[in-house]
């Protein structure tokens, strides 16, 4: 009898191409972190609660400790709907310290008759009247508590109680602990940013967050690590002087070889420079010659000439006697008024500015001869014509001559009257040290600062401006008061010098320009300096296919318009208070679409695309918000 034995002969298994084994590394990446479900349940809560982590291909686990304190209950929220639909009884238990013992527990003053982002609403049981609207805060123990507040202060509001519809709170269980239990949780972290949630846990008609100390080990919730939310631009100042006192970053700061350029740092001011006049009044307007007396009175002047006293001049039957007198007007925009105040002549007279006549008496007497009528007229005339000298008097040297005439004897006066303004003034002449370095394309502003004020840091702006300063300049003999938005820039530029030769890009360029599917083009540099050009066939492995997109279908589910807002709840405005949610899934590997209960398919799995569905409902909201104008005509 002859046996035959079958020996089985196993065949190799075939090595995987670099196409699966990516695909392979790809579905395992994604398998953990396609959404944050799975990012919190494979890495999140793991990671806070000092539970192992697996690697992505779970060849391998290991269990961090980034937190210093854990508790298998931070918050846990019991809830107890009452026949009206409200939430009568809400107990809260924490642990406070996360000891992993509860320590505190507390039921809430009042029902809850809506819910919101950020804290709740309390009416009269069973409806939507005589309403108070409560913020979940922190008091000074760091123990929850609800502040009354007005509604539009707070966000997401919606009814749950019968006046809204039946059964809401029991019926949508999970969904209210969540959104109660996360006002508290924002709360809570945002008065003490050291504690996180590690998972949310509902069981029935409670719910347990799972909590972990994992900012910083410190029992002191002001940490330099949290302050940055508070005060964002001290980042800028903090890093700054983080990287000053650290010698490898100023090293690799300075590298010619890590930024291809040699630096150099150059210095300017633009400087405000103020100069407080105050002149004597002599600095304005002086007599250099003739006249015979100056009188000063503050800032007026009294320049007198000629020879006023009795029969002081002796002439014969008409002598012509003249006088000059010379003023220099150093700053003619200083002279508020000049007048020629009067004069006066036993027999005649004459004034003339740089020449010109400007009066004379006691009749018309026009030429430089003398007189049109006899000499003699045996009196003293005088004249007050008050004239305005202001348009002579200008920068430089100016004549005021008087001419008498005199027959046997006589007297003749000439007074001119000048008020000047010798009150302080200021030069100012801002001086641009930093405009021809600011030109220079290879030059950018490294750091600046005005009036102390630190504006620049590193070539970017830290957002600071100084106050207009005002300053006391002229010193106690004329103190003036200056006020600018400025007066010294300190700056320091940053200019690139190129000492390392940049890369040759022209090959690249080359390939790239005169390369097609199927050819690959080359030129390269011979030793002699000319160029070779080449082609070579050139094809690219077979990528093979893939999905022209993630098939997805879109269902909804029936939901009652419970949203409330300051003139009550919406369902209540509305003919038809129910409404729907609308959810999108990614179809499984069989082309199937994973409805969740009560949800009916509207589209099927597919390519789907609700961009224009999306702009719609965008445009209706932005429409909804903007004001109405009414006009006076029918439009």
């Amino acid at each position: 009898m002859a046996v035959a034995l079958a020996i089985p002969i196993s065949q190799p298994v075939p090595a995987q191409t670099m196409e699966e084994r990516a695909r392979t590394a790809a579905e395992a990446s994604r398998a953990k972190t396609s959404d944050s479900d799975a990012l919190q349940q494979n890495y999140v809560t793991p990671g806070l609660s000092g539970q192992s982590i697996a690697t992505v291909d779970n060849s391998r686990t290991f269990a961090p400790n980034i937190a210093c304190q854990k508790t298998a209950t931070m918050l846990e929220v019991l809830v107890q709907p009452s026949g009206t639909g409200d939430l009568g009884t809400i107990t809260i238990a924490r642990d406070t310290d996360l000891d992993g013992t509860v320590d505190s527990t507390f039921n809430l003053p009042v029902p809850v008759s809506g819910i919101c982002a950020n804290g709740v609403v309390s009416c009269q049981p069973g409806s939507w009247n005589g309403c108070s609207f409560f913020r979940w805060d922190v008091d000074a123990a760091r123990a929850l508590k609800l502040t009354a507040v007005d509604m539009p202060q707070l966000a997401g509001c919606y009814c749950i109680n019968n006046s809204c519809g039946a059964n809401l709170a029991w019926g949508n269980m999970a969904s209210v602990l969540r959104d109660l239990g996360g006002g508290m949780i924002g709360a809570l972290t945002t008065a003490d940013p050291r504690y996180g949630v590690a998972e949310a846990v509902i069981d029935g008609p409670a719910i347990r967050y799972v909590g972990a100390q994992s900012t910083a080990c410190s029992s002191n919730p002001n940490l330099p690590q949290t302050a940055y939310r508070a005060n964002p631009a001290a980042i800028s100042s903090d890093a700054y002087a983080a990287s000053t006192g650290n010698s490898v970053f100023q090293a690799l700061k300075g590298s010619a070889i890590g930024t291809g350029t040699s630096l150099q740092y150059r210095h300017c001011t633009i400087e405000r420079r103020v100069t407080v006049l105050k002149p004597g009044a002599q600095d304005i307007i002086s007599r250099t010659s003739g006249g015979y007396s100056t009188i000063q009175n503050g800032s007026s002047f009294d320049f007198l000439m000629g020879s006023p006293a009795d029969n002081s001049l002796a002439g014969g039957s008409c002598t012509l006697v003249d006088f000059r007198m010379t003023l220099h007007v150093s700053d003619p925009d200083r002279i508020v008024d000049a007048r020629l105040s009067q004069f006066f002549a036993d027999d005649w007279a004459q004034v003339r500015v740089d020449g010109q006549l400007v009066g004379s008496g006691p009749s018309a007497w026009t030429t430089l001869g003398l007189p049109p009528s006899k000499c003699e007229l045996k009196k003293t005339f005088y004249s007050y014509p008050n004239l305005d000298l202001k348009p002579w008097l200008t920068a430089g040297d100016h004549e005021i001559w008087l001419r008498v005439a005199v027959a046997s004897g006589g007297e003749g006066f000439a007074q001119v009257h000048v008020d000047v303004d010798n009150s302080c003034k200021t030069l100012e002449q801002l001086v641009d040290g930093c405009g021809t370095i600011a030109a220079d394309p290879q030059c950018k502003l490294d750091s600046e600062r005005v009036d102390g004020v630190q504006t620049w840091i590193n070539g970017a702006a830290t957002g600071l401006k100084p106050l207009p300063q005002t300053r006391i300049l002229g010193g106690p003999a004329c103190p003036t008061d200056l006020t600018r938005d400025f007066f010294l820039k300190d700056r320091t530029y940053r200019c690139s010098v190129d000492t390392v030769a940049k890369p040759d890009t022209s090959r690249g360029a080359y390939i790239i320009d005169h390369s097609t599917e199927t050819i690959l083009a080359d030129r390269a540099r011979q030793s002699d300096g000319s160029f070779n050009a080449s082609t070579r066939p050139f094809s690219l492995p077979d990528r093979g296919s893939v999905p022209a997109c993630e098939p997805v279908c879109k269902t909804r589910a029936p939901k009652v318009n419970s949203e409330a807002a300051p003139d009550g709840v919406v369902g209540a405005k509305q003919n038809v208070p129910t409404g729907y949610d609308t959810f999108f899934h990614a179809c499984t590997a069989g082309n199937q679409c994973p409805a969740g209960p009560g949800e009916e398919v509207v589209s099927g799995c597919g390519c789907l695309d609700d961009f224009p569905e999306a702009v719609v409902m965008m445009q209706t909201v932005r429409l909804a918000g903007a004001d109405l104008v009414c006009t006076g005509s029918v439009q």
